[in-house]
């Protein structure tokens, strides 16, 4: 080793030699004849002793140098900096808070609010001769069309114009038995389908009642007969006639009244469904709030289009609001298909499902059945065809069906449509437009051009429309196609079309 301390390179001698290079010798052991290796040399770095790492301060370092001025102004800066941007936030989070437009609290809702009703006035012929067992099998196809309730019946036994063999609690053998109508109950509710149990005491003769003399002794039969009911597990009742026992026997309808209401439960009411023939709007005004119905059918829109529909809904609309059921066919009645010519039957369809209220239809009503001689035509379940004109009347079927079930499903999920507010737009001879829009919901506008032979312009202005809405549905696609952006200032419609058009809230 050298004198030189400070030297920061060392060169080190590899003395020792690697075994598998050492000199190789004769057989003799000669170790002249070996082969000298000179070894390498390798330059490593010896640290300096004088040199030290950094090991920060101590303690009491720390405290000292916390302690001066620089420091301390320097911690107060940025503490009030926190505070101030913490206060910021808070106030920019009240200010948008306050700001922001308050949503508008839902109105009290019942099941039957929710979307429609289904009437079905003969089992049998709906679904099959197995009656009840039949109908429960069908009651999948039903949800996939979003009713939301089955208007089951009258399946009582009765004898026309004989009070004598009236019977409320016993269930036609045509029909079937008590178990099928329980498990037919519990089929729909599975699918969230309500059944209420159409309970007309006469139905199959001529006054609902009976005869002046014996409305007394009936209505107390069907007081009785609705308390079984509704403990056997219905979810309401309907009756035809309502005016005339409301008039009649006052308390013993007051009776029935209390009883459905008793059965109610607060998560889910029972219905009392009210039927009239009667066609004028004052007179479903006042029987609505006579009989105190949760739900009224009548004939108000029956025969009537364009100016004559829009003063009917705004008249009833305006004393009732949603408490209203829009129908164009019942047992009684008819189909919707035999009341309105076949070409309207999608136009009536977008009406009763946008009109405010519940659309109530009779079975078949999805696919434009008519009535044969008969208000209890049989249901049509077959798609099969074997020649061309039986696969037209197919399509025009499933076409009417897809239609049905598209707007059913808008009117299930869609606010404005649910409960929202009704807005008249336009009206003439032929043709109508409306509203209905809901807080901060999406808006929807509905028209209609009734006449046969004309096309209709409709001018629509409203401080809450935009210039243009885009098409949801349409009963004609080849002219008004699904997405298409229509100008609302010039709303084009064909004879015997409608259209349903939507657009965003805008604040």
């Amino acid at each position: 080793m050298s004198n030189e301390a400070e030297v920061d390179m060392k060169d080190v001698e590899l003395n020792d030699v690697d075994p598998e290079r050492q000199p190789m010798t004769t057989g003799n052991g000669d170790a002249n004849s070996a082969v000298a290796v000179k070894n390498g040399i390798v330059k490593i770095k010896i640290p300096d002793e004088k040199e030290s790492k950094f090991t920060g301060l101590s303690k009491e370092e720390l405290l000292k140098v916390a302690g001066t001025p620089g420091w301390v102004r320097a911690r107060w800066a940025l503490l009030i900096l926190f505070w101030l941007g913490w206060i910021g936030m808070l106030a920019g989070a009240i200010a948008i808070i306050v700001q922001a437009p308050r949503c508008k609290p839902l109105p009290e809702m019942n099941w039957w609010d929710s979307g429609p009703l289904y009437q079905i006035g003969d089992v049998n012929a709906f679904a099959g001769s197995s009656g009840l067992k039949d109908l429960e099998a069908k009651v999948g196809a039903l949800g996939q069309l979003k009713v939301k309730g089955l208007i089951v019946g009258p399946i009582h036994v009765s004898t026309a114009d004989q009070s004598d063999d009236l019977n409320l609690t016993e269930i036609t053998p045509s029909a079937g038995s008590l178990n099928d109508l329980e498990s037919l109950i519990a089929a729909a509710h599975k699918k969230s389908i309500s059944v209420v149990l159409d309970l007309t005491p006469n139905y199959k003769g001529s006054e609902p009642w009976f005869s002046n003399t014996l409305v007394t002794n009936v209505a107390e039969k069907v007081k009785v007969a609705t308390d079984f009911w509704l403990k056997k597990g219905v979810d309401g009742i309907l009756l035809y006639g309502v005016e005339r026992v409301a008039t009649v026997v006052p308390s013993v309808w007051a009776g029935i009244r209390e009883t459905v209401s008793n059965h109610s439960e607060e998560e889910k009411k029972k219905v009392l469904i009210g039927v009239t023939l009667a066609e004028s709007p004052d007179e479903v005004n006042n029987l609505l709030n006579r009989t105190g119905v949760d739900l009224l059918l009548s004939d108000v829109l029956r025969h009537k289009s364009g100016a004559a529909v829009g003063q009917v809904v705004q008249n009833l609309y305006s004393q009732n609001g949603t408490r209203l059921a829009w129908n164009l066919g019942h047992r009684v009645r008819g189909h919707l298909a035999s009341t309105a010519d076949f070409m309207t039957v999608k136009l009536y369809q977008l009406l009763l499902f946008t009109l405010p209220g519940t659309p109530i239809f009779n079975y078949g009503d999805e696919i434009g059945l008519k009535d044969e001689n008969t208000s209890y035509p049989v249901m049509i379940w077959d798609s099969s065809s074997t020649n061309e004109t039986e696969k037209s009347e197919v399509e025009q079927r499933n076409s009417l069906r897809t239609f049905f079930k598209a707007v059913s499903e808008l009117r299930g999920k869609e606010r404005s449509l649910l409960h929202g507010d009704y807005v008249p737009l336009y009206k003439s001879t032929s043709a109508l437009a409306y509203l209905r829009s809901w807080d901060q919901s999406e808006r929807y506008v509905a028209a209609f051009n009734w006449s046969p032979n004309d096309r209709a312009t409709l001018q629509l202005s409203h401080e809450m429309l935009p210039k243009e809405a885009k098409v949801v549905v349409s009963t004609n696609e080849e002219k008004l196609a699904p997405d298409q952006l229509i100008n609302l200032d010039q709303l084009e419609l064909e004879p015997q079309q409608a259209v349903m058009l939507k657009f965003p809230y805008a604040a």
